[in-house]
């Protein structure tokens, strides 16, 4: 995962699990984001389609970037506390889009809702993710 003017993590973002999973950050606002990735054998299960645990993964990175960078300027970092997605409809090939928004952004917790959408435009998976915001030290 990468935004232009992102945060300089401890670890290379390329090196992470968002990275070796080729998730592209489109956009990140006030109380939105949104990701994409194309998929490829790195994200299908053994029958061919993709796996749950990509969606929950893009989720929560997403969520937690977006969030750490509201509360980073105050020393604060975010980290997944909750991360619960349900699964609608198979994807086999194409773009997977992830719509991101904030539904709570309080001091120590943020929650926010993932639509993710097919090369169709098909709902094929939501996400409730809820994030710790805790001291960067």
């Amino acid at each position: 995962m990468s935004v232009a003017t992102g945060p300089t993590y401890a670890i290379p973002i390329e090196e992470t699990l968002d990275g070796v999973l080729g998730y592209e950050v489109l956009e990140v606002g006030a109380d939105r984001a949104r990701a994409r990735f194309e998929v490829a054998n790195r994200h299908r299960q053994p029958f061919g389609l993709v796996h749950g645990g990509v969606y929950a993964s893009l989720a929560e990175g997403l969520c937690s970037g977006a969030t750490y960078l509201h509360v980073q300027a105050e020393g604060k970092i975010a980290v997944g506390s909750s991360n619960h997605c349900s699964f609608l409809r198979p994807v086999f090939e194409g773009t997977v889009t992830a719509d991101a928004r904030a539904i709570h952004a309080g001091r120590t917790t943020w929650v926010w809702e993932v639509d993710f959408h097919d090369a169709q435009g098909k709902l094929c998976a939501v996400a409730r993710v809820t994030l710790a915001v805790r001291d960067a030290g």
